[in-house]
């Protein structure tokens, strides 16, 4: 491999014994401190850890597994966490899906995975925040001014002139 600068490029030339020297890459030259890299120069990153899907091992797992997103973010960050007793947990999420639906179980889940809860008893809580949260609280319409039993600012006017 040879490189050289040329006006304001860089030209890498590669010189093999069979077809002689070519041109492999060019770049436009940088100031120092300022690499600039092409991705296209490099072969595409082998899947790692973060691409992995869980796969179920059996029948519990697929039922879990069939709740949804959720429970795939969940099971994944609760794997990498070194959370215990992930088996129970796993039955317990199943178990609360058949109570409360799958899309509420899938909801509680991804917000266990996101706000990283895996201990005993978490997954059952956040479900009924959610729950509980989802009921509406309704204000009463706020008085008008003539109808208000609180007194005038009037008195303040002068404060501060």
């Amino acid at each position: 491999m040879w490189a050289r600068a040329q006006d304001r490029e860089l030209i890498v030339v590669h010189a093999d014994g069979k077809q002689g020297p070519r041109e492999v890459a060019r770049h436009a030259l940088t100031t120092p401190g300022q690499p600039r890299i092409v991705d296209e120069h490099y072969p595409p990153r082998p899947a790692g850890a973060l691409e992995r899907r869980p796969r179920a091992q059996g029948a519990e797992e697929e039922a879990f597994l069939a709740i949804g997103p959720g429970a795939q973010a969940w099971l994944t960050a609760a794997a990498a966490g070194g959370t215990s007793r992930l088996r129970r947990k796993v039955c317990e999420a199943v178990d609360l899906a058949k109570l409360h639906g799958h899309g509420a179980v899938d909801d509680a889940l991804g917000a266990a995975a996101r706000a990283g809860r895996f201990g005993e008893g978490d997954l059952a809580a956040i479900l009924a925040h959610q729950h509980d949260s989802a009921t509406v609280i309704e204000f009463p319409a706020r008085a008008s001014e003539q109808q208000s039993l609180q007194s005038s600012t009037a008195t303040w006017e002068g404060f501060g002139a």
